[in-house]
Order: C-alpha cells, then structure tokens, then sequence
C-alpha cells in the first residue's frame, strides 16, 4: 500500500519527528490527538499510525478507534511507509 492510498501519523513530539519520520507521514503529537479529530476524520483512509517503538501509536490507535476512525497501528516510524493492511 502506497502513501497515496492512506495517511501516516506520527505521534512522537516535534522534535522526534524533525529527527526523521516516514515519507508523507503527518506529525500530531499523541497529547494532541483527540483536538484534532475533526481533522482526522477528513482525511484519507486507512489511517497509519506509527511513533518510536509502537506503545504510543497503540495508544493512539485505542484513541481514534473509540470515535469510529479506522486506524492502524503500524509501530516504528521507519515501517509505516511499507506497513500492509
């Protein structure tokens, strides 16, 4: 699955997202998560969701899962471009 075809966001801080991050993938911080689920609802479907080892994103996962938005936890960041639903 290419990144036309879902969105990838990454839950780590800024700062662990300006220290690299998959290609295409969007940065909103998991504390920010649920403000900004309007915004996710609108965008492209599945949802990826990745971080540095998965227990973040996982959360996150739980989070958007709760109000309806199909998502997946794809762990690490560096294997969300190429994680397969």
């Amino acid at each position: 699955m290419n990144t036309e075809s879902k969105t990838i966001i990454d839950v780590r801080s800024p700062q662990e997202f300006q220290g690299g991050h998959a290609d295409g993938a969007i940065n909103i911080p998991l504390d920010r998560l649920t403000n900004e689920v309007g915004e996710i609802k609108n965008m492209r479907k599945p949802i990826v969701l990745c971080c540095a080892s998965g227990n973040r994103s996982g959360m996150a996962q739980v989070l958007l899962h709760q109000v309806g938005i199909e998502s997946y936890n794809a762990g690490p960041w560096f294997e969300a471009e190429n994680f397969k639903i």
